[in-house]
């Protein structure tokens, strides 16, 4: 039977505090602005840039001083060195960077608010001083108005323009100057604008918005003719002046198979991209920039291959849930046939860097534990230069929002009520309470980069096909390729619709040997010499008649858990393996759920209430070290010594049993 224990999450701290381990990176900055440097990100003097953060969505933005100074503190305790400011134009959430406060109309989105941007000019002095730096996106779902000059405002669906914002010469004009006052904005409390504050490391230039993904789809999309007209007119125009046969006034409007319209919805979209790059780059922004940020068709991957970093967005969830249905589905990642970042991976082309500012295996999904540790792994193996999750939070009033899943908000963005209560994960143990273990494998690298590159060559430009980054991405790095990208560094070569031939259709075990997922076992681990870890179903079982033991071996840790799930994590707090340290955090959690939250089958038909219950490991664990005098140590939710564990320390191994006595998510093994 499953024992479960209430956790407390502290708006303003840790439980344990990790921050030392990278103190040497305070302010950030120090090192200069980022750059490209061939497939990764470095400083200008020369260090590696990494990253593992989180997104402020909306009005967490622009918080008030006294709360940014406790977000700056409680994100580098959890090791945290980067936010996505996103959202930062929505007209749903309020402060926005237009206004405060609702209430008031709001006529034009051509200015920005003072008081806004001084709450964010506090809270960029406070993340600096935590070394934490920022990536930014320069339009998401800003509202244009009648007033801003937009032809048919009033019609636009919810608060989004989408594709028309590629083209339209109005919106890239006004986007243009949203990026000039945004950019030459001075920040009285660092001395800089933020084109000049190497504290940005990056900038997207629209979010998720191409030409490619099909704009009908999306709930509430009104058509409106003065803007497909316009879009005929400059297909017409432009397969005159290329000379192709072709009726234009016969096609079928943003036909994903039309090889013709492809050719010219790849020429836009690289032309909006190339045009906004040209301007920002014109303002003296320094920071690598790229177009948007998730994969919609080759095409898409076409038109940005002259940007100088690729992004791309991948969440493992089921989007069944509505206004009032909160019907979820409780699927293990572990158990799947192909890796679940297949999609994003094909946004990476050959020779570029490569960062992710979203992702998530959100609530209320039970097994929502595995994502913070497969995802920055694979990551790490791919050499990415980051990741970010789809988000901490919507705003900075959290202690009203102290339960998991709980809506702050509805139908606000294209139709799809799931905002607050999905994604906020800054109280969820069972994903934000993980985060010290992916800083470590990303930021320090504890997981090794793989050094043999599989290259996915695209061959539909109308849409993704990803057979080939899903089933080869967990093994080697995967980078897309085009008719224009050099090879010369890629050890093998496949088309984008071929499953990659060398893996086993059980064990997937990447080339350095670091990390592991046994698909039929639905069991994940990491052992890299820092970190180790391992996650899914853990307990024995019976699998094609024959019982499987539940003994974990980790190279030199090893786990026999009771408990049927969960993830169990162990990272060195010093620059010693785990076999030398003398300071390490242990991280142990299973299903997380609010006291009393019912479902019906996996309708959600009750929230719960405070506060949030973890189900407790039950695991006899078991570390090869060489220091005999180690202590084990439970450490509750507020951060206090909740008691010492029974420990023995026999041939070279350090014993202990976590669960039945001082039950605890963390534990800290170190000596006195």
């Amino acid at each position: 039977m499953s024992n479960y224990i209430p956790v407390y999450a502290h708006p303003d701290r840790m439980p344990v505090d990790i921050s030392f381990v990278f103190e040497n990176e305070k302010p950030s900055g120090k090192h200069g602005f980022c750059k490209v440097d061939g497939e990764h990100f470095v400083f200008e003097d020369g260090t590696r840039a990494a990253f593992w953060g989180v997104i402020l969505n909306g009005a967490a933005s622009f918080p008030e001083h006294e709360y940014s100074e406790k977000l700056a503190r409680r994100l580098a305790q959890a090791g945290v060195n980067i936010v996505r400011f996103h959202q930062l134009d929505s007209e749903w959430a309020t402060p926005n960077i237009y206004r405060i406060t609702a209430g008031k109309t709001l006529h034009t989105t051509r200015v920005l608010c003072e008081e806004s941007l001084d709450r964010m000019d506090y809270l960029i002095k406070c993340l600096k001083e935590q070394g934490i730096y920022a990536t930014v996106d320069m339009t998401t779902y800003r509202k244009f108005k009648t007033g801003d000059g937009v032809v048919d405002a009033d019609k636009f669906m919810l608060n989004v323009q989408k594709i028309y914002a590629i083209y339209d010469p109005t919106m890239i004009e006004l986007q243009k100057e949203f990026c000039n006052n945004y950019w030459n904005h001075f920040n009285p409390y660092t001395g800089l604008k933020y084109k000049d504050d190497p504290f940005f490391v990056m900038c997207d230039i629209i979010n998720e918005n191409d030409m490619f993904k099909m704009p009908r789809a999306r709930k509430g999309w009104q058509d409106i003719p003065y803007y497909d007209n316009m879009f005929l007119d400059m297909f017409r125009a432009w397969v005159k002046e290329n000379g192709i046969d072709y009726d234009v006034d016969k096609c079928v409007l943003y036909d994903k198979k039309d090889e013709t319209q492809i050719a010219f919805r790849t020429y836009l979209h690289k032309k909006y991209c190339e045009d906004m790059y040209a301007y920002i780059r014109s303002l003296g922004v320094r920071v690598p920039l790229t177009g948007t940020n998730w994969t919609g068709a080759g095409g898409l991957v076409k038109a940005q291959e002259n940007m100088d970093f690729q992004d791309g967005h991948c969440y493992f969830y089921d989007w069944n849930w509505g206004e009032y249905e909160k019907v979820t589905a409780n699927v293990s990642l572990t158990g799947q046939k192909a890796a679940p970042l297949g999609g994003a991976c094909t946004s990476r082309i050959a020779g570029k860097p490569m960062f992710m500012t979203e992702w998530n295996m959100p609530f209320s999904n039970s097994y929502r534990a595995e994502g913070p540790i497969w995802f920055p792994a694979v990551a790490a193996l791919q050499g990415w230069g980051g990741m970010s999750i789809h988000t901490y939070a919507y705003g900075t009033h959290l202690s009203d929002n102290n339960i998991i899943g709980k809506e702050a908000t509805s139908l606000t963005i294209g139709g799809i009520p799931y905002r607050e209560g999905i994604f906020s994960c800054w109280n969820d143990p069972a994903s934000f309470g993980l985060f010290y273990h992916g800083a470590l494998m990303l930021r320090r690298g504890d997981v090794a980069e793989s050094q043999h590159t599989v290259g996915n060559r695209i061959k539909d430009m109308g849409s993704v096909v990803k057979t080939l980054t899903g089933s080869a991405m967990e093994i080697h790095k995967v980078a897309s390729v085009l008719d224009t990208t050099d090879t010369s560094k890629l050890a093998e070569i496949f088309d984008e619709d071929q499953a990659y031939p060398h893996e086993d259709p059980n064990v997937i075990t990447s080339d350095t040997g670091e990390i592991f997922r046994d698909k039929k076992r639905k069991l994940g681990g990491v052992k890299s010499p820092r970190t180790k870890a391992v996650y899914g179903f853990f307990g024995s079982k019976e699998i094609s008649n024959k019982r499987v033991e539940k003994i974990v071996d980790l190279d030199g840790v090893t786990v026999n858990a009771n408990t049927d799930f969960g993830v169990i994590a162990i990272s060195s707090l010093t620059d010693d393996p785990i076999c030398h340290s003398d300071n390490m955090l242990l991280t142990a959690v299973g299903r997380a759920r609010n006291t009393d939250m019912q479902f019906d089958g996996e309708k959600l038909i009750d929230y719960g209430h405070p506060p949030v219950l973890i189900e407790v490991i039950d695991a006899e664990i078991r570390i090869k070290t060489d220091r005999p005098n180690l202590f084990v140590w439970g450490i509750n939710s507020d951060g206090y010594y909740v008691g010492r564990l029974d420990s023995v320390y026999e041939d070279g191994e350090l014993k202990f049993h976590i669960g039945p006595h001082f039950p605890a998510q963390y534990y800290l093994i170190m000596e006195e």
